[in-house]
């Protein structure tokens, strides 16, 4: 059992609380599921309810916390309460230091002192209900975004914790993927295990859900149980994306070409095929994509979509076959010159950002290229990403929705002909998801070619004009949106 009463936390060299007299008690045997826009405080939440910020955070601290009945002050340290709580974060890589997937899931289970039986028979059982036996002797930094949460997530459940808190366990999994991790967490509920989740997949987890929890500006805005929560219109909203509208009738078309003429190729792929190290990633591909589509990429985690788009701006370069861009070779071209061509959003927002503030953020690209015109352009950027307010602020201050559309604004403001985006909803509330994809329709209307990898398929069918599906490595045949 975790209570926490009238807990504030401020972070160190700010004013604003992240946290703001929260009181909640998470029962024995119980799942309670937090979510709310970026920046609600959801991640600071589980940093106090395992203790995290009582003894590694500075700041300003308030309120109580007890796990078990006792302080968490009261603890020795995180290996003693350790003990009791399992934590996956949401930047699964941070947890990884080992060489091996397998390695990195025995580290956990022989911390626990368990006998050499006990831990073989234990590992076989992780590795196969988290899809990790095949991938035991890899590297985990070699591993896609998808295939990472995976070890985390088993790393975490090795040791058999009586409570397990995930900080967003499911967000660059698949649906497949995803519904195995349902099934695992269920029957650990099952078992009498305590969960706190924090998620934005909702309906995924409806069937486990005890008491859903919405939190908006470091306090608690709704809370109970889910059908009763989700009669306020305005919190649904925030709980369950809606992308309903988008494609047809918000906004208008770009120019259509000319009667009788073919589409311009933006992207071209010619048996294109790609290997890590030996191991193939990519078989034989041949699609292409016209200037001024939208186009949507989903598939399984590993499938190759990632792998697939860092050749469009030769991140990557082909093994076999070629990818021309804007009629340029990516063979012949170096990255700096294709990113007049192609613009790339990482899955992780935070991977771009080094710079002080917004505002030198953008003006870095721009300077690389030789642009002229800077401020003019940095606003026009952040004007159109609703940011113009937060352009002299440290990047990292942002809430994760702020800081997903200053990325987009970084790859906007240089101006390239195609922008791609890799997962751009992952982490964000049905606003500001239904927000980024708005953004991304503007674009497409002013004649740019959108390509995004998504797992979300109302995303797919919602938003895009055209779904390229990928299956190891390969092209399935692919549909209109």
């Amino acid at each position: 059992m975790i209570e926490l009463k009238d807990v504030s936390y401020t972070y160190p060299h700010t004013v604003q609380e992240a946290l703001h007299r929260l009181s909640l008690v998470l029962d024995t045997g119980r799942c309670i599921m937090v979510t709310g826009p970026s920046g609600a405080g959801k991640t600071t939440l589980c940093l106090a309810a395992c203790g995290i910020l009582s003894h590694e955070y500075g700041g300003k601290k308030a309120g109580l916390v007890t796990i078990n009945g006792r302080n968490v002050a009261d603890y020795a340290g995180l290996s003693d309460i350790a003990k009791n709580i399992g934590i996956v974060f949401d930047d699964p890589e941070a947890q990884m230091i080992f060489t091996t997937v397998e390695e990195e899931i025995l580290s956990a289970l022989e911390y626990r002192g368990l006998l050499p039986e006990e831990i073989e028979k234990r590992l076989a059982s992780i590795m196969e209900v988290t899809y990790l036996s095949a991938l035991k002797d890899r590297s985990p930094h070699t591993l896609s975004g998808g295939q990472k949460q995976r070890v985390a997530l088993a790393a975490t459940l090795a040791p058999g914790n009586d409570i397990l808190i995930l900080d967003e366990p499911t967000s660059e999994l698949d649906e497949y993927a995803t519904r195995r991790i349902v099934e695992i967490l269920s029957n650990l509920k099952l078992q009498g295990k305590t969960l706190l989740i924090v998620e934005h997949k909702y309906a995924n987890f409806r069937e486990i859900i005890d008491t859903l929890v919405v939190m908006e500006h470091g306090a608690i805005s709704a809370i109970g149980a889910p059908d009763e929560v989700l009669k306020d219109e305005r919190i649904k909203r925030i709980v369950i994306p809606d992308f309903t509208g988008i494609k047809t009738g918000v906004f208008p078309s770009a120019p259509a070409p000319a009667a009788g003429t073919a589409p311009v190729p933006a992207i071209s792929v010619r048996d294109l095929s790609y290997s890590y190290d030996g191991v193939p990633a990519l078989h034989d591909i041949s699609i292409g994509i016209s200037a001024g589509e939208f186009v949507a990429i989903v598939g399984e985690n590993g499938s190759g979509k990632t792998t697939l788009v860092k050749q469009f701006n030769r991140l990557l370069t082909p093994t076999a076959g070629d990818v021309v861009v804007n009629g340029k070779n990516t063979r012949n071209c170096t990255i700096a010159e294709l990113a007049r061509d192609v613009g790339l959003v990482f899955q992780n927002p935070d991977h771009m950002f080094f710079a002080d503030t917004v505002k030198d953020e953008i003006a870095f690209g721009l300077e690389n290229l030789g642009i002229e015109n800077k401020d003019g352009i940095i606003d026009a950027a952040l004007e159109e990403a609703g940011l113009l307010h937060t352009k002299t602020l440290y990047p990292r201050w942002l809430s994760r929705g702020e800081r997903q559309r200053l990325a987009i604004a970084c790859v906007v403001a240089m101006q390239p002909a195609i922008i791609v985006l890799d997962e751009p909803t992952t982490g964000l509330d049905g606003d500001e998801a239904r927000l980024v994809m708005e953004i991304l329709k503007k674009l497409k209307a002013k004649g740019h070619t959108i390509v995004v990898i998504t797992h979300n398929r109302d995303i797919a069918q919602y938003c895009a004009d055209r779904i390229i599906t990928m299956e190891e490595g390969r092209v399935v045949p692919d549909t209109s949106g």
